[in-house]
């Protein structure tokens, strides 16, 4: 996973900000139809729509009709429920599918810890089951991958090519998963602007996902926080968003950091720095809330808060009427922040304070403002009401997509200590939200992907290369360990499933791709430059973000994105200057001839070991929506940060000395995953397009043609249902105390 970046007021981030504006609105009369029974709008996200919100009242009217709505259909649904659950086994393999997806989990990794018997769990899983590498996506990127998982179909299929897309007519990008479209009549009022009619919502990954095919069979899933899963969909089932659930400001996630220190740099890339006023023991200073659409200057909102200095390591937070003890260097609670817009509209919003200092300078760090569960602005689980009911029964938990903040150490804000805290807090709330799951699926499917795999390896890959530019000036010794404490601690996580899993159960653990080293970075707009494919217009010697300064009139390919270039294709882009047929293929055939193998002239070494044809990488209805070429970069290397937020200067090849020091974005061929399972795989090559038809078939639900994937398991089967392959319980291990490997 990779970030982008459009300056401070619009930040793209596709694993932790996208700048890309989202909201519910709700037009004033809509409240009165709402309470004769109509439907609440339900989120979207698209470029400046901005957000609005629905009142308490109007939250509150609609949990109870939705209560009554359901007990006055209660017996009818039972009946249908009864006959249509009666035939869903019937042909099943199994009664009960349990897959544990932990992002990112590295093959080299895992088989050197796996040797050196430090995953006693996944080991005797792979003794008495099977272990595999998994085939990844083109390109090996989470949203491309998992929505490759959750359809059994291609990018070319499912319509996901990377986490932007861009507009063929403005070359701008946009959030791939979701589109809206804005009421265009408003109704003016004074000071307010009440949009009339519901915003369009689109959710733009094609292809059914298999656990909306097993509900229209009568077989019920849980799914949590699988990755683009926002907006939730209706099916048979209970689900909990993920990727690309915005943040309470529209945004993939952006902290506020405030200071009384009036001399500091701004931050640059992922949160909002606010310089706060002291006086003597005194704090004051505001929260920034959403945007408030419903007012004519779609000012954001304010929320006043004072901190009062109680000593060198404490304060009081007051918030309204809440008082907060603030403690340094250690997390409060989710803290409840409620922004009132007029006209009785408020919307509530949670957040997490970390207290930094409190001299010379007083020093706090918010996290971006999280969607508050047990009032959520929007729709971010199936049913409406699955998050209320999670926070009532564990406490307020993260609902960001991109919960863990890794911009927050990328920028210095936080330390590792701190990062590393708050990503295992995060990934504390859904163990219990898992095991929860777990205990009341009985039968049919429950599936989880854990988060804290791929960010961890994010931010900490540096400590594994002492060579690595990143860690220049950062503490390096001290986290050398925290890579492999966290396989580890995921092993304990393969474990106590193990302990809940039934003889008869197929369980699987898996990873959308592996993790490299991310030393280098490539700029290929500045090659394409360099070597007459793209043209800035007169006088411009470097553009701005996203291609500010372009002449696309002159300009015949340009990269965009993590791992695509595209060819400026007449006809298909707004100034295309590539005629379709002959010339576009010959065009691509030179750049893959031209690209391929190139050298990095510091140290000698293949940065890009091949480019990949896109017609002939995807296959389905949405091939021509896909990138022209597939960037195949070298372990060690991937797509630059300028390169990737369209900035284009000088500079072909730089360092990168982030802390985000690894990453996926390379050749898929050097980044599978992983598959673990407690039944034998036959397949030679499993893939993650094939987990869809397995599951299905597995409940014997037949796939759909369109699946390009297949069981992954024997098709002849010895025992009853085929069960014969599978494992019964384990006997799990936990380890508490690890040998040091140099020891």
């Amino acid at each position: 996973m990779a970030q982008f970046k459009k300056d401070g007021e619009s930040l793209i981030n596709p694993e932790s900000r996208i700048r890309l504006k989202l909201g519910v609105i709700v037009p004033f009369f809509l409240v009165f139809l709402l309470i004769l029974g109509s439907q609440p709008a339900h989120a979207y996200i698209g470029p400046g729509a901005g957000f609005a919100f629905l009142t308490s009242f109007l939250m509150l009217f609609a949990s109870f009709f939705m209560a009554f709505f359901t007990l006055l259909t209660w017996p009818m649904r039972v009946f249908v429920r009864f006959f249509k659950r009666r035939k869903a086994f019937v042909q099943a393999k199994t009664d009960r599918v349990v897959i544990l997806g932990l992002d990112g989990l590295e093959p080299t990794i895992t088989e050197r810890l796996l040797k050196q018997g430090k995953l006693p769990n996944l080991l005797r899983l792979k003794e008495q089951g099977s272990y595999s590498h998994l085939q990844t996506t083109y390109p090996a990127i989470s949203p491309v991958a998992w929505s490759a998982f959750s359809t059994g179909v291609n990018p070319g299929g499912h319509n996901i090519f990377d986490f932007l897309s861009r507009h063929k007519q403005t070359y701008m990008p946009e959030l791939s998963s979701s589109k809206v479209g804005t009421p265009s009549r408003k109704l003016s009022f004074g000071q307010y602007e009440i949009p009339l009619g519901k915003p369009i919502v689109r959710f733009l990954r094609r292809s059914k996902s298999f656990w909306k095919i097993l509900g229209d069979h009568g077989i019920f899933s849980h799914v949590l926080r699988v990755p683009i899963t926002f907006p939730p969909e209706k099916f048979n089932g209970a689900m909990l968003s993920a990727m690309c659930a915005p943040d309470l400001w529209g945004t993939q996630g952006t902290f506020s950091f405030f200071t009384t220190d009036d001399s500091v740099d701004p931050i640059k890339e992922g949160g909002d720095t606010q310089i706060v006023t002291r006086n003597g023991d005194r704090v004051e200073g505001n929260i920034k809330g959403p945007e408030n659409s419903i007012k004519k200057n779609h000012g954001q909102m304010l929320l006043p808060f004072v901190a009062k200095i109680l000593g060198e390591d404490e304060a009081e937070l007051i918030i309204g009427k809440e008082r907060i003890h603030l403690k340094k260097k250690k997390y409060t609670e989710w803290i409840e922040l409620k922004f009132k817009a007029g006209l009785g509209i408020k919307v509530q919003g949670i957040a997490r304070f970390y207290l930094l200092d409190t001299k010379p300078h007083f020093r706090l760090y918010m996290t971006p403002i999280n969607i508050d569960p047990e009032t959520p602005a929007l729709p971010i689980s199936y049913p409406y009401f699955y998050s209320v009911y999670l926070a009532k029964l564990h406490g307020k938990f993260a609902t960001l997509g991109l919960a863990e903040d890794t911009w927050s150490l990328n920028e210095g804000i936080l330390d590792e200590q701190a990062f590393l805290e708050q990503a295992y807090l995060i990934h504390d709330e859904r163990e219990k939200q898992f095991f929860h799951a777990l205990d009341k699926t009985k039968k049919g499917l429950c599936a989880v992907v854990v988060d804290a795999t791929d960010r961890i390896q994010h931010m900490f890959f540096r400590t594994l290369e002492d060579d690595h530019p990143a860690n220049k000036g950062k503490e390096t010794e001290k986290y050398k360990n925290v890579i492999e404490d966290m396989y580890i601690k995921m092993d304990g996580l393969v474990g106590r499933t193990m302990e809940k899993v039934n003889k008869d159960d197929l369980f699987i653990v898996l990873s959308d791709h592996g993790f490299k080293s991310f030393k280098r970075g490539i700029n290929l707009n500045v090659w394409l430059k360099e070597n007459g494919y793209l043209t800035l217009k007169d006088g411009v010697e470097k553009t701005g973000e996203f291609f500010q300064g372009v002449d696309w009139s002159k300009t015949k390919a340009y990269a965009f994105g993590l791992a695509g270039i595209y060819l400026n294709v007449k006809g298909r882009e707004k100034h295309g200057t590539v005629e379709p047929g002959d010339e576009y293929q010959k065009l691509k055939r030179e750049l893959i001839e031209k690209l391929s193998g190139l050298i990095d002239p510091k140290n000698g070494n293949v940065a890009i070991t091949e480019m990949y044809d896109g017609q002939k990488i995807y296959s389905g209805p949405y091939v021509n929506d896909g990138p022209d070429l597939i960037s195949g970069y070298n372990i060690g290397y991937r797509i630059s940060w300028n390169g990737a937020t369209g900035v284009i200067d000088d500079t072909l090849f730089d360092d990168n000395t982030k802390a985000w020091s690894g990453d996926h974005c390379i050749d898929p061929k050097l980044v599978p995953g992983v598959i673990f399972s407690n039944m034998k795989i036959a397949a030679a090559k499993p893939g993650l397009v094939d987990l869809a038809p397995t599951v299905l078939d597995m409940f014997g639900v037949a796939k759909p043609g369109y699946m390009t994937g297949a069981n992954i398991f024997e098709t002849t089967r010895s025992g009853v249902n085929g069960r014969a392959h599978k494992i019964g319980k384990v006997e799990t291990v936990e380890i508490t105390e690890v040998a040091n490997p140099n020891e």
